[in-house]
């Protein structure tokens, strides 16, 4: 049975060379983490495995010999320690992290932020399930609690039989700054929305671009969410009668994600809201559970397209900037939908209008996030290149038809030199 633990206690709980697990943004445990750093000379070997690291810390800029991190997508914490060669970066799709920590590591613990227990000795993991909720009962977890986490439902649900204890650390959620909308976003948002039927499920990222398209919403009527992160303005849309999930195909009825990170706005949405639910990324981002939703359709962003519709998505010319996340995993699943459409957006340019996004080739060190094979909609502020079973020749046309005025003719001679066009 779970119980309070006092920091020495937390410490002796740590085997030597242990994995430990710890989940995405506000899952991350201020408190557990201080008391590893604090007592660090008691450790040996301990790695931490996490994707998208709210807090730059001791150890994950490397100066604490007995703590390593381990990252699974970069942010603004771990970003310039990566490509410092200070740490390490596991490629992945974000529907499979769960399988891949199984494959390789001890999966010794895993420490996560949850709100209060209730009357029948239950806590919640609050704005998550990600990677982490799978191994409830299966895996060790020490739980830092926090009452400002919201209480939340889903498949994130955990009784105190099975912790191994609690500690408490009662802080304020880190809220997402919202991207604000420019122009460009609401051109771009307005060739989406054309596409976009009433009681259509959606799965929406973050950014400036998804913002807009939410803010197009409000008139439609009986749309779904399912999505890896649940957007900040999903409670408007509800609020307008837009979403309400009874045209969805899986969990109608019900939002459904495997994160929420936004404002206190959307921490007080899905507060004790039984109509959100948090379930576990192998099932939400799973491109087999997203086909389900006959109607599905998938909008997210990119750095910069070439000629062969290949997306780098975390990349930013040439350096290392993210990872993948679950756009493949969308991509993929929109494909296999009977109605499924995907959408990758980026403006046309970057630095003032002086650069193309849309090139021959991608920029030297470049990864391709979303290949050519998967990749079905792009589009910029100049319109929507369908590529989906058009060919290599036929691509080059229609993104160069989308690129910035001032780039289209250098990109058609281009593309006539390297062969692209018949």
């Amino acid at each position: 049975m779970g119980k309070k633990l006092m920091p020495q206690e937390v410490i002796d709980l740590i085997d030597s060379k242990a994995d430990l697990i710890v989940p995405i943004a506000n899952g991350e445990p201020i408190r557990l983490l201080d008391i590893l750093e604090e007592n660090a000379e008691q450790l040996d070997g301990v790695r931490i495995h996490q994707m998208l690291a709210l807090r730059s810390r001791s150890y994950i800029q490397g100066d604490i010999e007995q703590l390593r991190h381990v990252s699974y997508f970069l942010s603004g914490a771990t970003r310039k320690v990566y490509q410092q060669a200070k740490m390490e970066l596991v490629p992945n799709n974000f529907h499979e992290v769960p399988r891949l920590l199984r494959k390789t590591t001890k999966m010794s613990m895993i420490l996560t932020v949850a709100s209060p227990m209730d009357e029948h000795g239950y806590f919640t993991l609050g704005t998550q399930a990600d990677y982490i909720a799978e191994f409830i009962g299966k895996v060790p977890f020490i739980l830092e609690v926090n009452d400002q986490m919201p209480r939340t439902f889903g498949r994130n649900q955990i009784h105190v039989s099975q912790i191994a204890g609690y500690v408490e650390h009662h802080a304020a959620l880190s809220e997402e700054k919202v991207m604000e909308v420019s122009d460009k976003d609401l051109l771009i948002a307005s060739s989406i929305i054309q596409d976009i039927q009433d009681g259509d499920t959606l799965q929406i990222g973050i950014g400036s671009v998804p913002n807009a398209v939410i803010s197009m919403l409000k008139d439609h009527r009986h749309l779904g969410i399912h999505t890896e992160m649940l957007p900040d303005g999903v409670a408007k849309l509800v609020a307008a009668g837009a979403v309400d999930g009874t045209r969805k195909f899986t969990n109608s009825g019900k939002i459904v994600a495997t994160f929420a990170f936004g404002s206190k706005n959307l921490y007080d949405f899905i507060d004790n809201n039984p109509a959100v639910e948090f379930l576990p990324v192998s099932v939400v981002n799973d491109p087999r559970e997203i086909a389900k939703e006959k109607n599905i359709v998938s909008i997210n962003s990119t750095t910069e397209v070439d000629l062969f519709g290949q997306c780098a998505s975390e990349t930013v010319g040439g350096k290392y900037y993210s990872s993948s996340g679950g756009q493949v995993d969308f991509a993929r699943g929109v494909r296999f939908a009977e109605n499924g459409k995907g959408y990758i957006c980026m403006p046309s340019t970057a630095k003032d209008d002086t650069l193309s996004r849309i090139k021959l080739q991608l920029a030297p060190g470049s990864v391709v996030t979303t290949g050519k094979n998967d990749v079905d909609h792009i589009v910029t502020e100049y319109g929507v290149a369908r590529l989906h079973g058009v060919s290599i020749s036929e691509r080059a046309r229609r993104l160069a038809a989308i690129a910035h005025p001032k780039f289209r003719e250098e990109l058609l001679f281009d593309a006539k030199k390297h062969g692209f066009l018949i």
